[in-house]
């Protein structure tokens, strides 16, 4: 196998077909067709299914374009360490985001950064989900809360407040909660396993664990909030997902005596990417944008 075979088979997957990427690569279509070939012989698996109409990937060649690209993206990455070419990032960056956080914070960061590094391009996936870095592809994967035990490599960018809150409305009807205890009969809106842990409060040295209730669980921020406007019940959310509609007086915060432990925000990437530039540089700015 060589490292022009898989510049070959990257440039077939994203051209969609073998003419497309032998015009790209200004190689001929029957060079380009036999490395493949030869590629697939040497794996002994099939990469590729291939008929009159279109070009297919069988789920092998998903799996190996993942490692091909992550592997030409390291090759890149070394050749500038020892050039000194460190200004210009060139490569793929694959990239795991929470959504709320995505859509309400890091979307221009993203375009800031981009705009500095033209030859960069960002792959973004923005759920809430916990991705397989290692396996799925990720180059990082920016996680907020606690982190389950991995080989992966943290790096912490950033903490986020939360706060508890409620519509003037529900409020009205249902009354503020003046101690943690009043949290129990009211009905709370829970973000994911909140609703196996129950809510966490601190005044400085106490502690205390409600195991509340309500009429809705869901494991995005946002459906939370805009239930919380309607009036259905109260909600422990970070400051950035809640902060307009404070602002606007759509919510008002609660039980401000009592707060919740606030979020750390890590950058989480494979070992083989510790040495890597673009992630040192991406860890940076973004650490230096949200201190900000």
């Amino acid at each position: 196998m060589q490292i022009d075979d898989l510049r070959i088979y990257v440039a077939v997957i994203n051209a969609g077909n073998f003419t497309a990427a032998a015009e790209q690569l200004m190689l001929s279509k029957q060079y380009v067709s036999r490395r493949i070939a030869a590629l697939e012989a040497s794996l002994g698996v099939r990469l590729l299914n291939r008929n009159t109409r279109k070009l297919s990937i069988t789920d092998s060649g998903h799996v190996f374009a993942r490692h091909a690209q992550r592997i030409l993206d390291d090759v890149q990455e070394a050749a500038q360490a020892v050039s000194g070419q460190h200004q210009s990032l060139q490569g793929t960056f694959r990239l795991s985001v929470p959504l709320s956080f995505g859509i309400s914070h890091l979307s221009p960061f993203i375009a800031e950064f981009l705009s500095q590094h033209p030859g960069l391009q960002f792959q973004i996936e923005l759920a809430d989900r916990y991705v397989d870095v290692v396996g799925e592809g990720f180059d990082m994967a920016l996680r907020i809360g606690t982190l389950p035990d991995s080989s992966l490599i943290a790096k912490r960018l950033g903490e986020f407040r939360r706060v508890i809150c409620g519509s003037p409305a529900y409020l009205q009807g249902a009354g503020a909660p003046r101690t943690p205890e009043d949290l129990l009969n009211h009905a709370c809106l829970r973000y994911g396993r909140e609703s196996q842990t129950g809510w966490e409060l601190f005044q400085g040295d106490r502690r205390k664990v409600l195991a509340v209730q309500g009429p809705m669980i869901a494991n995005n921020g946002e459906m939370l909030r805009d239930a919380a406007m309607a009036g259905l019940g109260l909600i422990l959310l970070p400051e950035f997902i809640v902060a307009p509609a404070l602002a606007s007086g759509a919510l008002i915060t609660v039980l401000e005596g009592w707060q919740p432990a606030s979020l750390t925000l890590n950058a989480l990437y494979p070992q083989h990417r510790q040495r890597s530039e673009v992630n040192r540089r991406v860890i940076a700015f973004l650490q230096k944008k949200l201190a900000s």
